[in-house]
């Protein structure tokens, strides 16, 4: 039972007892009321019918008091067996706290001791028979200074008391207590639900020895790596204590201050090694290795001179008072620096010099510059005057040629004896040559003046292949070899124009120096390229030979009748072109010529426009009006379309072509030359003509202008371009083609 229920019971037990006593004055009272009644009135039935009544109220008031005394006497048990069970608990609770190690104690809510343990009197011994339950913790806080139990309470016990009061009325955690005895107790102090305070006291003694030698150990190792690093440095370092004993040296501080083996024997001290520094070495340290007692942390620095020697002196106050004084030699160090200084003083006169000659040099490139740029723009210019030549020679060269060419096919047309037929032939056979011969001139020309631009597209190959067989396939049979020519539907990406100048100058070439065998065109598809090779059986050329036949009028063979320019071409155009040139060769064996061509994208064929007649006839009586401003090239036209049975009129201009028509006529075709008198232009002439028939005429535009402006412009209005000299085979085959 706990203390709780023990004092519930005695309540009760001291409630039946007045019971019990209210219960005997009321029985006492009634049975003196009754005699007092009988003296009284001396009624005999009166007495009888009292008495009987009183004995009824008697006899329950008698059952009342035995139920009265039955619980009591239970009540008086109950309470007993409380007493035992708090008694024994008491008992038990007595033995648990003896029997710990710790010392225990509490205090009630008033802070009056209440019970405590064996453990608990062995940290105050000499007031353990003095401490009873019922003291106060202040009585016991004084008792204890009194005796000057803990070492705080010796020089102040009131403020020792106070302080103690203080912490144990938060009681909110442990404290560590030491005593006179030289124990360690640590007090772990916490409030109860009922408002007491319990305290559990432990003896820590050992675990403070422990920590202290602990604390030793680490302090001797830390002793020992200040050692280590102090022997370590170079600098020259030395520890005074607070007293200004020597503490701790390096072996470097002897060496750097010439300091005798003993010198740290036992005496040394900071006076004695300022008076080394100061009488004996000579050092002038201007105060910074006196002793001042600095704040901690502080520290001096000088640059000091001793003798012919130099140091660094460094002085820092420590924490409790010592000194620490480092030396470092800075003699070499000061003498490298002179060295250096002189030698940087030297390589800036060097600098200087050299500066003023990279100025005169500077000044002498900018000039040179100039000139550069005034022989670039002089260069610049020549190139453009060179182009501007370039391209009225070809107009007046190929203007005569044209001519020529036009008066000769006329011949051929005709009939002719034998002998004269075979000077008409030899005729254009020479035309021919001068012919290839200008075209190869120019066409050199334009490559090295940048007039020729690539113009990148997606094109078939195989359709490209398919016009050079028509064109180089009368060679072969004339020169009896056999032409075999690759036709896979392969698309590439290049200049199409200029593809085709490489290949025809691969195929000239092969058939060229070819005497017996085959010509064979082959193509090669890889990852990224087409490798297009064209192979000959011809005579080969030699491993030394074969980087000079791309040189201009380089022939290896002078029994032909090249002029050695088509190489030079391949060459020139290949390299604009950014595409890799190949030749495989032995004598004897034949050569390959190849190159490699990207990959195209297929695209769509796109119908260039060009305006046909709309009719399905032959050239016989075809109207043809030829605009030329040459009346050579007029004559020669007319003499060979009117063999071709073509009706031909002939004029220099606009104004003249417009009177040979009477109003509501318009020729089927109109053949004009680009460059015209007076600075008009094929391009305005045929306009003017189209507005003036009124009617859309197809035209052929003839000029000697091989610009891809010109022919982008034609093309964009559906006209075909003619370059001069013409060739009869191209522009019979032209007009027949717009005829269907």
């Amino acid at each position: 039972m706990t203390e709780t229920t023990l004092p519930s019971t005695e309540a009760e037990l001291a409630q039946l007892r007045e019971d019990n006593r209210k219960l005997r004055k009321i029985n006492a009272a009634l049975i003196d009321r009754v005699e007092r009644s009988s003296d009284m009135a001396g009624n005999a039935f009166s007495m009888f019918e009292t008495a009987i009544t009183l004995e009824a109220m008697v006899r329950e008031r008698t059952t009342e008091l035995e139920d009265a005394l039955g619980r009591l006497a239970t009540a008086n048990a109950d309470l007993a067996q409380a007493h035992a069970s708090a008694e024994a608990a008491q008992l038990r609770l007595r033995d648990a706290i003896d029997s710990i190690n710790e010392g225990f104690v509490l205090f009630d809510a008033e802070d009056r001791l209440v019970l405590f343990n064996d453990a608990y009197l062995g940290f105050w011994p000499e007031i353990a028979d003095q401490l009873h339950e019922g003291m106060s913790f202040e009585d016991v806080a004084r008792l204890a200074a009194a005796h000057h139990r803990p070492p705080g309470s010796v020089v102040a016990p009131d403020r020792w008391v106070s302080d103690r009061l203080a912490r144990h009325s938060v009681a909110d955690g442990g404290h560590v207590q030491a005593l006179a005895d030289d124990r360690w107790v640590q007090i772990n102090e916490l409030r109860t639900s009922e408002g007491g305070i319990v305290g559990i006291y432990t003896d820590i003694t050992e675990v403070k020895a422990e920590d202290a030698r602990n604390r030793a150990l680490e302090l001797a190792e830390r002793n020992l790596v200040l050692q280590s690093t102090l022997d370590n440095l170079s600098e020259g370092v030395c520890l005074f204590d607070a007293q200004g004993r020597v503490a701790a040296w390096n072996e470097a501080l002897q060496h750097v201050l010439d300091l005798p083996d003993d010198w740290a024997q036992e005496g040394a001290s900071h006076g004695a090694l300022l008076g080394w520094c100061r009488d004996r070495l000579g050092m002038a340290d201007g105060g910074c290795l006196d002793w001042r007692g600095d704040q901690p942390g502080a520290a001096r620095h000088a640059l000091v001179a001793a003798g012919d020697r130099h140091f660094e002196v460094r002085s820092t106050a420590l924490e409790r008072g010592g000194q620490v004084i480092g030396f470092t030699d800075v003699t070499d160090m000061l003498r490298a620096q002179a060295g250096l200084q002189e030698t940087a003083e030297t390589l800036e006169r060097r600098v200087a010099e050299r500066t003023a000659e990279l100025r005169a040099e500077v000044a002498e490139r900018r000039e040179i510059e100039a000139q550069l740029r005034d022989a670039k723009t002089a260069a610049e210019k020549a190139n453009l005057s060179k182009t501007s030549f370039l391209a009225a020679a070809s107009h007046d060269l190929l203007q005569p040629l044209n001519a020529a060419r036009l008066f000769v096919a006329a011949l051929g047309d005709r009939r002719l004896a034998l002998p004269t037929r075979a000077l008409v032939n030899q005729t254009s056979t020479a035309l021919d040559s001068v012919e290839d011969l200008l075209e190869a001139l120019l066409e050199i020309s334009r490559l090295d003046a940048g007039a020729i631009q690539p113009e990148i597209g997606d094109f078939r190959l195989d359709t490209l292949l398919g016009t050079l067989r028509v064109e180089f396939a009368p060679v072969a049979r004339a020169s009896g070899l056999m032409l075999d020519m690759a036709n896979e539907p392969l698309w590439v990406r290049s200049d199409i124009r200029l593809v085709r100048r490489i290949l025809q100058n691969f195929l000239s070439n092969a058939l060229r120096y070819t005497q017996q065998g085959s010509v064979r065109v082959d193509c090669l598809v890889g990852e990224q390229a087409i490798r297009v090779s064209v192979t000959d059986s011809g005579p080969g050329i030699a491993a030394d030979k074969q980087a000079l036949v791309f040189e201009e009028f380089r022939r290896l063979d002078t029994r032909t009748s090249g002029k050695g320019l088509g190489l030079a071409i391949v060459k020139r155009a290949s390299d604009m072109l950014g595409h890799r040139v190949t030749l495989e060769s032995a004598p004897g064996r034949g050569s390959t010529f190849a190159i490699e061509l990207p990959l195209g994208e297929p695209v769509a064929d796109l119908d260039n426009g060009s305006e046909t007649i709309g009719r399905d006839r032959t050239m016989r009586g075809l109207d043809v009006l030829v605009i030329d401003n040459e009346r050579a090239i007029q004559t020669g036209m007319r003499t060979l379309l009117g063999g071709w049975g073509c009706t031909v009129r002939t004029a220099g201009g606009f104004a003249e072509a417009t009177g040979l028509f009477a109003p509501g006529e318009a020729p089927d075709i109109i053949l004009i030359d680009y460059h015209l008198n007076d600075g008009e232009t094929g391009e305005i002439a045929l306009d003017r003509l189209r507005g003036h028939f009124a009617m859309p005429v197809s035209a052929v535009m003839i000029s000697a202008d091989r610009g891809k402006e010109l022919k982008a412009r034609l093309d964009a209005h559906g006209i075909p371009l003619l370059n001069k000299p013409v060739k009869p085979a191209q522009l019979r085959a032209l007009l027949r083609t717009m005829l269907k």
